[in-house]
């Protein structure tokens, strides 16, 4: 079978596979035999490590405070604890996933039979796995107010849910725009990265508007998109170019940081007057350009990890169910939050995230999180198989 680049499936005996043993061995092995030779496995790694950062990331910087009456509102622990603010360097990886969808979109365009079929093809990918979260939460949110929820606590449980719902339509936008950045693609992450300086000058200078700020939405993950089109395109591909790039990107993020007063927290804050992420500033940015570097280099590593059974395994069925494990995944925490108000509050869970207390009760709950979503991925994709490998390139 051939991919959409037009691989062969590689041989079973060039595979150097070891026998399967036991179910999760066979599952690998039957993923393995249907993976195509041209896999991009290392890719693929890339955006199943930044679907699992960003979802680590959200769970663990999403939380809510009990109030009087049943009441709730959301917060979040860097508020109290500035000291975890490294780790939203780590799990801030969204720049990392607008520069794979980049390099997917461009390989896959590449061998499309037209625009018109890729692109509702590529749509209807995305798209689809937005009705059930959002009919849940509309569902939700009535019956919780008709219960008599005030309405300040049903927006803190609800807002987090629809929070993904914003990144979906921006890469949908990206997405469907990928041939006018074909020609050009550095010039134009260049381009975007100078409509955010320009517009952060603009509303962060005396007496400067915010809403000027709104168009970073687009202009800053553009940057590592038009980014991942380049590498599709055969630019990015020595060890020097993406050298430079990270260390760019960290030192502009430091000199922001350190001189221009952007936030330390590449996500937001609740209650800071400042967030890099809503909308996107130049900080988080150059993070992003120096995110795009540092996968760059580690992409080689990655595919060679990816090329044992169950490893690759594990990256693929990541892969298939992308969209589905991000917008659900806040889904997921909201109502294992909104089950614990019954209890008035629950260690982790309804809790303020005041200390490290907070912060161990929410890691024990990480692993019943990480099944619930599973089982949620399963019962949305009941029904469906593997096929051909389809993950990031498909």
């Amino acid at each position: 079978m051939a991919d959409r680049t037009g691989s062969a499936r590689r041989p079973a005996r060039d595979r150097a596979t070891p026998p399967a043993t036991g179910p999760l061995g066979a599952v690998a092995a039957r993923i393995e035999a249907a993976t195509p030779a041209g896999r991009d496995r290392g890719a693929d790694a890339l955006r199943a490590l930044a679907i699992a950062g960003v979802v680590t990331g959200h769970w663990l910087v999403t939380a809510w405070t009990p109030g009087t009456g049943g009441t709730v509102r959301v917060s979040s622990p860097l508020a109290y604890m500035p000291w975890l603010t490294p780790v939203s360097w780590v799990l801030q990886t969204l720049a990392v996933f607008f520069f794979v969808g980049g390099y997917a979109a461009e390989r896959s365009l590449r061998s499309a039979a037209g625009y018109g079929v890729w692109a509702r093809a590529r749509m209807r990918r995305l798209l689809r796995p937005v009705g059930p979260p959002v009919l849940v939460w509309a569902g939700a949110a009535a019956g919780l107010a008709l219960g008599g929820m005030p309405v300040g606590s049903v927006r803190s449980l609800v807002q987090p849910t629809a929070g993904p719902l914003w990144f979906l339509a921006v890469f949908a936008a990206l997405t469907a725009a990928t041939p006018l950045l074909r020609a050009a693609p550095l010039a134009v992450a260049g381009s975007a990265a100078a409509v955010v300086l320009t517009t952060d000058v603009i509303r962060f200078g005396p007496g400067g508007p915010s809403w000027p700020g709104w168009v970073n939405v687009v202009a800053g993950w553009l940057v590592p998109y038009a980014l991942g089109v380049a590498w599709a395109r055969g630019a990015l591909a020595s060890r020097r170019a993406a050298a430079g790039l990270l260390a760019a990107g960290a030192a502009g993020t430091a000199a922001l940081v350190v001189w221009a007063g952007y936030p330390a927290s590449m996500v937001g804050v609740t209650g800071a007057k400042v967030s890099n992420l809503g909308p996107p500033t130049l900080a988080v940015v150059c993070f992003g350009i120096a995110q795009t570097g540092l996968a760059l280099l580690v992409r080689e590593p990655l595919a060679r990890l990816a090329r044992r059974p169950r490893v690759w395994a594990a990256v693929a069925l990541v892969n298939l169910s992308a969209m589905t494990v991000f917008l659900w995944h806040q889904t997921v925490l909201a109502a294992a939050a909104l089950a614990a108000l019954r209890f008035g509050g629950v260690p982790g869970l309804v809790e303020t995230p005041t200390g490290p207390a907070w912060l161990a009760h929410r890691l024990a709950w990480l692993p019943l999180l990480a099944v619930l979503l599973t089982l949620v991925a399963l019962v949305t994709r009941a029904g469906g198989r593997f096929r051909g490998g389809r993950t990031a390139e498909g």
